[in-house]
């Protein structure tokens, strides 16, 4: 159990540093930078988010082994409902928010948690095909105004439903998908060695193929819908995006728990899995905190919006992520010497009494 939870925490290590890289990106920076730079920080765009989401999942299954049904559930439903109000405290900083989406999910595991394994993956499929069905009926962009990618009505009954259920940036449709995935993930037996190398080869397998995909397609260039359709980023998740970030988010949590397990006495690796230990604290951390920071540096006013004109450079933008991302790991570890849960981790717990 302890080398599954020194993995699970190194994915989430990696996980926070990627969404350090893209937030302070979205912010400050330009999504249409080309230069190697610009490009390397692009490919943490999904790839973190669906990595965080998943290990989410993988964190709920591993409650089923405490005592009673009814106790892991009550716990769970009370920690979605913490998550949710935080993260519609936090939407009015920062609308990118993705704790009270996280919420949601949370609560609708709650349901799930103790069936079957397969009725995790086939719910996650159903989630999918859900999300894409209701593009037939809701114009996917209604609510966005997409030059700064601000929701114009989420403070209103029709809107918030519509954010929080269809075409907010990581919607219960179909973001749940990659939550059920990790549950399904979780009740795996991850200390043999057949298990990890059928998880990393059918992540290698999905993220080669759709890669192609998109390769192929990009030599042929199809119909403009189809060709939006494949290589769709992030916004809208259509099928290509989530198989090619499951993919990658398989082969990346396989190797932490390698990793984990081989060098499991390593100060270094130690250190990582207690930074993974408390994305709660970090992801709000980077948010509130790493933004002003960001803005008091650079002069760069903060929007919580796309920024449109005059972005810092990607270089800055890296080398701040990794400064901000190495002051999290020296906190989390002198933290650690008194707690053994980060603050806002804490403070989830005594509200849900578990």
């Amino acid at each position: 159990m302890r080398q599954r939870i020194i993995g699970f925490d190194l994915a989430r290590a990696y996980a926070i540093l990627g969404m350090f890289i893209v937030n302070f990106n979205f912010s400050f920076g330009s999504f249409w930078d080309k230069s190697p730079v610009g490009q390397f920080l692009n490919l943490f765009t999904g790839n973190s988010t669906a990595i965080f989401i998943i290990c989410a999942g993988m964190g709920v299954s591993l409650l089923s082994d405490h005592p009673t049904d009814k106790e892991v559930k009550v716990t769970i439903f009370k920690r979605s409902w913490f998550l949710f109000a935080l993260g519609l405290l936090l939407y009015n900083w920062w609308p990118g928010d993705i704790l009270h989406f996280y919420g949601g999910y949370m609560h609708i595991a709650a349901l799930l948690l103790f069936l079957p394994r397969s009725v995790y993956l086939w719910s996650a499929l159903i989630g999918i095909v859900v999300y894409h069905a209701l593009l037939f009926i809701i114009p996917v962009e209604t609510g966005w105004d997409l030059s700064n990618f601000q929701y114009e009505d989420f403070w209103t009954v029709k809107g918030f439903f519509r954010n929080t259920l269809y075409n907010g940036w990581n919607s219960i449709f179909p973001w749940i998908a990659y939550f059920l995935l990790g549950m399904w993930l979780g009740r795996l037996d991850w200390s043999s060695r057949k298990v990890s190398r059928q998880i990393f080869l059918t992540g290698l397998i999905c993220f080669t193929l759709f890669e192609g995909i998109r390769w192929y397609a990009m030599q042929v260039q199809p119909g403009k819908n189809i060709l939006n359709y494949i290589m769709s980023d992030y916004f809208p998740p259509y099928l290509p995006f989530m198989m090619i970030t499951v993919g990658f988010a398989l082969m990346v949590i396989t190797v932490c728990i390698y990793i984990g397990d081989k060098f499991k006495s390593s100060l270094l690796i130690n250190s990582l899995a207690k930074t993974g230990a408390m994305t709660l604290t970090h992801y709000v951390l980077h948010l509130t905190l790493g933004m002003l920071l960001f803005q008091w540096l650079t002069g760069l006013q903060y929007t919580g919006l796309l920024r449109i004109k005059d972005p810092a450079s990607p270089e800055y933008i890296l080398l701040f992520s990794l400064a901000f991302f190495l002051v999290a790991v020296l906190f989390s570890n002198l933290w650690n010497k008194r707690f053994k849960k980060g603050p806002l981790e804490m403070m989830m717990r005594w509200v849900s009494g578990g």
